[in-house]
């Protein structure tokens, strides 16, 4: 008995000496665990800055409605800065409020945020590199998923694109150069699909003259600490609203305005180049509250952009260019298209929506009071250089109407008539940007002239007359 008694007792330490060997392996392993856990926590702790991202956006009944500039006013410091559109996003950091982008101009790769974000189908984003450099762009889901691709070698300087979202909604966007990438959120806004379901990324254009953000010029000396207390004013070319808030993390400020009501189950409508365009109500009409600058016939057949004088001014066929052949005022004033265009069977406008015959602008004046004055100048856009209503009204930015001192655009109905200017039947452009708008009706006047409306910037009337059906002229679309 007794050995056997041994033996267990020997058996019995042999275990217990492999339990605490077992679990002292496994206490090492934990400290060891807990170490890289605690370093990763602390690494990770000190390589990101404690930031808010405030981002900006404005509505009217639902509808979007593109913000010109907010102004933002530390209350419990002092101190103020402006974000001007396309620029909405403010990121600030807690104690030094640095914005999440190096102003464009500097040494590195700079990415705005996209304009309009929200969005509705399609946004767009401006790129500045400060030398030649191969770059890729993509966009992924929040889930990581790659959406669309965009890679090539490009100058230096700034470049557009457009995005389209096809059925995607919220997107990250990342740009990768040599040394350093940047990151974009998007939000997808749009409950229909786009651009065939499609994600897409467009090149838009290239300038090679370095353009300086405001925003983030001016963002660098705006003091932050959590707890203090910020008023947002936001001017539109529609009305100022303002609002105050406490911000302690991430926020989403959608301001309210009221001045229009867009049509009814239809604040937005859309053309085959995926362009958005805001509506809005006047009587018993819906009308497009922009100017057209869609490229492709609602078939799909695209319209050819003749830019020879000389060719246009033999055109007996649709055609399109923007003013003065310079892309960079599509977004502002849209297109300019001769006649032809307006009655191509192809359809000028979106499905739905047509080009306004005689009687039906008549029924717009008529509506409003008249062609006299001043209904003329409640059809402009308040836009003016040195309007004396001040405010958001009050610029020399484009688009916007020439100063006069005593006629300025209220845009009492909403319409928002902007001065596209024109091009003439010769194929000139003439020097009227800013001065005059143009719209075409679809109803001719004889078999060489056509019908058109115009405003004019020191005039308070309306003005119905016709003439060549060569001239390139703005185009706006009526609901069907």
């Amino acid at each position: 008995m007794l050995p056997n008694i041994k033996t267990k007792k020997i058996q019995n330490k042999i275990e217990t000496q492999q339990i605490n060997i077992y679990l002292n392996l496994n206490l090492m392993k934990m400290k060891i665990f807990l170490s890289i856990l605690a370093l990763v926590i602390t690494i990770s702790a000190f390589s990101q800055k404690p930031t808010i991202e405030l981002t900006f956006t404005a509505e009217n009944n639902g509808q979007y409605v593109p913000l010109d500039s907010i102004f933002i006013e530390n209350l419990t410091q002092g101190g103020d800065t402006t974000l001007y559109a396309p620029d909405t996003i403010l990121v600030l950091d807690y104690v030094t409020s640095i914005g999440n982008n190096e102003t464009i101009g500097g040494n590195t790769i700079s990415v705005s945020q996209n304009y309009p974000n929200p969005f509705k189908g399609k946004t767009e984003f401006n790129l500045y590199l400060p030398e030649r450099e191969y770059i890729k762009i993509t966009v992924r889901d929040i889930l990581g998923r790659e959406l669309a691709q965009y890679e090539n070698t490009l100058m230096q300087g700034n470049h557009s694109f457009a995005f389209y979202s096809g059925n995607k909604k919220n997107c990250l966007l990342t740009v990768t150069g040599k040394q350093t990438s940047k990151t974009i959120k998007m939000l997808n806004a749009n409950s229909t699909t786009t651009y065939g379901g499609k994600c897409k990324i467009i090149y838009d254009k290239y300038e090679d003259i370095v353009i300086g953000y405001k925003s983030q010029q001016a963002i660098n000396n705006f003091g932050f600490s959590l707890g203090d207390e910020l008023k947002f004013i936001a001017f539109t070319d529609v009305e100022v609203a303002q609002m105050s808030d406490t911000p302690l993390n991430n926020q989403i400020y959608t301001f309210q305005f009221e001045d229009w009501t867009p049509c009814p189950g239809m604040s937005t409508v859309t053309d085959n180049d995926g362009n958005i365009y805001n509506t809005v109500q006047i009587g018993d009409q819906c009308w497009m509250k922009e100017n057209l600058k869609a490229t492709t016939y609602q078939n799909g057949i695209s319209i050819p952009n003749v830019t020879n004088g000389g060719d246009w001014s033999n055109l007996t066929t649709g055609a399109y260019v923007w003013y003065d052949n310079d892309i960079s005022w599509k977004d502002l004033y849209g297109a300019l298209y001769n006649w032809y265009t307006v009655i191509d069977t192809n359809g000028l406008c979106p499905t739905g929506w047509h080009i306004p015959e005689h009687d039906e602008w008549t029924e717009l004046t008529d509506f409003i009071g008249g062609t006299g004055s001043p209904h003329g100048n409640e059809l402009k856009s308040c836009r003016q250089v040195n309007s004396p209503l001040g405010g958001y009204c009050n610029t020399s930015n484009h688009p916007r109407w020439h100063q006069d001192d005593t006629q300025y655009g209220t845009d009492d109905y909403g319409f928002s008539g902007l001065p596209g200017g024109y091009r003439y039947f010769t194929g000139v452009f003439y020097d009227n940007l800013g001065l005059a708008s143009y719209w075409w009706y679809s109803t001719e006047s004889s078999s060489s002239n056509a019908w058109f409306l115009y405003l004019y910037f020191s005039y308070d009337n309306i003005y119905v007359t016709n003439d060549n059906k060569k001239i390139g002229y703005s185009v706006r679309c009526l609901r069907d």
